[in-house]
């Protein structure tokens, strides 16, 4: 299921729209924050987050105006299952090219192939369509084409021998550098989502709206803050920089082919975007870290 379809699923879910577009601040509830990590949880995984302290309606469509905020540290959340299995299996002398895959099984688990999907679908839509209109068809249909799957070989392949490439160079840190990368790469992806206007007029993204300016520099905060730690932990500074820079390049370009190709954003550009972003990331790490 694509982020849009999702969100589709969930707004029909709300008891009234006209909550959906224009959600009111509860009078008292959790910690904001604290929600807002949980939102993201669940919308971009499929982990079984509990409801948190005072919490209510959790299955009401996500408000995006405040959610992506957090989104950072649900990255970290959802990419420990793939860095404890890439370090577990480094240590257990799998060997590189194992770690890697089953690194990235995992996060595929813990996601439901979300991002996959998103990249897939864009990648037959932007390759197949002749028209706006035919893009954006082939985009929604569920079935995949010659274009979606040759990315997601593409992807899996770029990803598994970048990781496998820096397990070989730095042993366990590779666990910090897959950790970073899914924060970087899910921050990335907010660009075309605060930047485009959404590509269908009547779709759901009018629904749970675009992140506010402070939303976005929140979530950039706290993103710089994860690729500090992983300074801290043995990365090297040049390729954390690099890696941010590429990341944002990656989901820049895709933003502009985005807006020509399609008119704007959709939830399967937004998973295209993550999933360029964190080739773009561990690709820049591999090119600063010497062999």
């Amino acid at each position: 299921m694509t982020e849009e379809a999702r969100t589709d699923q969930a707004t029909a879910n709300d008891a009234r729209a006209d909550d959906a577009v224009e959600p009111p601040p509860p009078a008292s509830g959790p910690w904001p924050p604290l929600r807002d990590l949980a939102v993201c949880l669940r919308f971009y995984s499929r982990l079984p987050v509990p409801a948190v302290p005072g919490e209510t309606a959790i299955h009401a469509a996500p408000d995006f105006r405040t959610v992506p905020r957090m989104l950072p540290l649900a990255g970290l959340v959802i990419g420990a299952a793939g860095a404890v299995a890439l370090a577990a299996s480094l240590a257990l002398g799998l060997g590189p090219f194992l770690a890697a895959t089953l690194a990235l099984a995992f996060t595929t688990l813990v996601t439901g192939a979300l991002h996959e999907d998103g990249l897939a679908d864009v990648a037959d839509g932007f390759g197949g369509g002749a028209t706006m209109a035919r893009r954006l068809e082939i985009m929604r249909d569920s079935r995949i084409g010659a274009y979606g799957a040759a990315a997601l070989v593409l992807s899996y392949a770029l990803r598994i021998g970048a990781l496998a490439t820096l397990a070989d160079r730095i042993g366990w840190r590779v666990a910090v550098a897959f950790l970073a990368a899914a924060a970087l790469s899910r921050t990335a992806a907010l660009w075309p989502l605060c930047r485009l206007p959404p590509a269908r007029p009547d779709g759901a993204a009018h629904a749970v709206g675009r992140p506010t300016g402070t939303t976005h520099a929140t979530a950039w905060a706290l993103c710089l803050a994860v690729l500090l730690g992983a300074f801290v932990l043995g990365l090297p500074g040049l390729g954390l920089c690099l890696a941010a820079f590429l990341a944002l390049l990656a989901a820049w370009t895709l933003s502009r082919m985005a807006k020509r190709l399609v008119g704007g954003q959709t939830g399967d550009v937004i998973g295209a975007s993550q999933q360029l972003a964190e080739i773009a990331a561990l690709l820049a790490l591999v090119i600063a870290i010497p062999a």
